[in-house]
């Protein structure tokens, strides 16, 4: 073959190429701005802390509109612990509270994912309740979906604006 009989140049194989190396660059800068939005926003890696915000939400709620049924039901992921029934749930919710009295406000201020806790993997809630100034820790399991008080202060400075 000779260059006069060479068949005549083809660009969609070039194009092709181009818009699929355009579109993996575009792919990955859109992972790293989704992954790292969300850790910068406080909401975990790929904003996987959001369904435990927004348990501890509902829980949260279901005790301000005293709905202790629905409130235990979410706390204890509608497994029922007999070893801490709905009357001593109520009573740590309403008398022993965190705020010492029933809970009538809350805002969600932060949240971490903790990999280490004492129940496995699960993430830490940074909540104010009633309008106070510091914030009370609930910690959602993530193997089971139950709730329980935060034993450590993982986000205390964070929640606390103690820098």
């Amino acid at each position: 073959m000779t260059l006069i009989d060479a068949p005549a140049y083809d660009p969609r194989p070039d194009r092709i190429k181009r818009n699929a190396l355009i579109g993996g660059l575009v792919f990955i800068a859109l992972a790293i701005v989704i992954g790292m939005g969300g850790y910068v926003d406080g909401h975990g890696w790929f904003f996987s802390n959001i369904p435990s915000e927004h348990k501890v939400d509902h829980f949260l709620s279901a005790l301000e509109a005293k709905d202790y049924q629905a409130a235990y039901n979410i706390y204890t992921n509608n497994h029922p612990d007999p070893a801490y029934p709905i009357s001593r749930f109520t009573e740590d919710w309403t008398t022993y509270s965190p705020v010492k009295g029933p809970i009538t406000s809350h805002r969600l201020e932060i949240s971490r994912t903790d990999g280490t806790g004492v129940f496995g993997s699960g993430v830490i809630v940074g909540v104010h309740l009633n309008n106070r100034p510091t914030c009370t820790f609930l910690y959602v399991i993530r193997a089971d979906g139950t709730m329980t008080i935060a034993l450590h202060d993982i986000v205390y400075h964070a929640c606390n604006n103690d820098a």
